[in-house]
């Protein structure tokens, strides 16, 4: 059994909370793009954890998580969150965590650049994390970046570390007239960070595949959700690399193999970090409001997050992009506080109704089409099957279904492992 955990929209969706349950249920859990320019906060009996590199399935003593080849793995960030983990109790040994010899290493000039870049570009800004994601996937592509496996090999990697530094400072110092990328540094940075790491590294797909082989489930993670994939989401304002379910084996290392299910993961109202088009969004004190009610701060940068109703049209556009099965609903708790909530069921552009996902460059001439339904105004944290919602709950619930085309199974009502309920139960 191969199953994708995928968000639905901008992100923040709440899917490492979901992996964190849904992770009982398999063997392994892999990352298979995107850095530390996100992060899972995840609450179970064991503590609070914020995640940015690691696997959610990491706070399950008996699965094996993965770093796959997808995905650019800051070192010295990777280190410190070992760290911060196994100081809350949780094991971390190759036994447990498998890092890609093939994914590729986010330097400090890398994070250095993505400042250099957005301070640039000032109020025409892209919303960087500024963790140096855009400039090492650039590298990867242009076949300049770092890999992990080079790690076991520290004289050729030390001997390429020159060659590549004084291609880089090209573009630091010559570029942005930014103090010069010096190879000492880089080599030092390999010692300090890439030294701890070694014993984690190895062939994952190879280990992947012969998991697969000996009938072991398997569950892909992903970071961020489908409008911020690179090729289909709300470009530029994208991460850099494909946050799309169909991409998981290619990113995990095992292109042979299919995807069983597609899980997506939205929320009951919608959130965003970072600029870029975002139709539904609330300002003023409805902003502040949903805002406060649902947390929304980052877990990677804690920046305040974009909110407003739930949409309709981009939830359903994410939903055809990470062909899910089912869907697992998130933070419905959050609305409990309103007597009417609101729903983005369309967009209007140019004076005509549409229901479709608009090219990117349209989207800010979009104006949300909302319908108002009535609220349930009562604590919900506490409802474990469906039959314990009010009626306006399952209403809700039962409508999004509608609109986007595709079933609820799970619905969230709390950040703790276990408050949650299916809807087939």
């Amino acid at each position: 059994m191969l199953t994708s955990i995928c968000g639905i929209n901008w992100g923040d969706e709440g899917k490492g909370r979901m992996v964190d349950l849904i992770s009982e249920e398999y063997d392994v859990v892999c990352r298979y793009q995107g850095g530390n320019n996100a992060g899972h906060t995840v609450i179970n009996e064991k503590g609070k954890f914020i995640l940015n590199l690691l696997p959610s399935g990491i706070l399950r003593d008996d699965v094996v998580n993965v770093l796959g080849n997808g995905m650019v793995i800051d070192i010295k960030h990777l280190n410190e969150e070992m760290g911060r983990l196994r100081e809350q109790g949780i094991q971390i040994t190759p036994e447990n965590l498998k890092i890609s010899d093939k994914a590729v290493i986010t330097m400090p000039y890398h994070v250095r650049l993505d400042c250099l870049e957005e301070e640039r570009l000032a109020d025409k800004k892209f919303g960087s994390t500024r963790r140096g994601i855009a400039p090492v996937y650039a590298d990867k592509y242009m076949k300049k970046a770092f890999r992990m496996g080079e790690l076991l090999n520290p004289e050729l990697l030390y001997s390429r570390a020159e060659a590549i530094v004084e291609w880089k400072n090209l573009t630091v110092a010559g570029g942005y007239n930014s103090e010069p990328v010096k190879t000492e540094e880089t080599i030092e940075y390999f010692k300090t960070y890439g030294e701890p790491l070694k014993e984690f590294i190895c062939d994952t797909g190879l280990y992947l595949n012969n998991a697969h082989k000996a009938g072991k489930k398997i569950l892909f993670e992903a970071q961020l959700g489908a409008l911020r994939d690179i090729d289909l989401g709300i470009y530029p304002y994208t991460s850099s690399s494909s946050t799309i379910a169909a991409y998981a084996p290619i990113g995990a290392g095992v292109p042979n193999l299919k995807l069983d299910k597609s899980i997506g993961i939205m929320k009951a109202y919608s959130s965003c970090v970072g600029e870029g088009p975002f139709t539904a969004e609330y300002f003023g004190a409805a902003a502040e409001k949903l805002r406060e009610a649902g947390g929304e701060y980052g877990a990677a940068t804690g920046r305040p997050r974009r909110v407003g109703p739930f949409d309709a049209v981009a939830s359903a556009y994410g939903i055809r992009c990470q062909g899910a099965d089912e869907i697992a609903l998130t933070k419905i708790d959050v609305l409990s506080g309103y007597e009417e909530i609101e729903i983005c069921t369309a967009y209007e552009l140019n004076g005509k109704l549409i229901n479709e996902f608009p090219f990117t460059d349209v989207l800010d001439e979009c104006k949300p089409v909302l319908q108002k339904v009535k609220g349930w105004n009562c604590d919900i944290s506490g409802c474990r099957k469906k039959e314990e919602l009010p009626k306006e709950a399952l209403d809700y619930i039962r409508l999004l279904e509608k609109l986007c085309g595709c079933k609820i199974t799970y619905v969230s009502v709390g950040a703790e492992r276990d408050a949650y309920l299916k809807m087939d139960e």
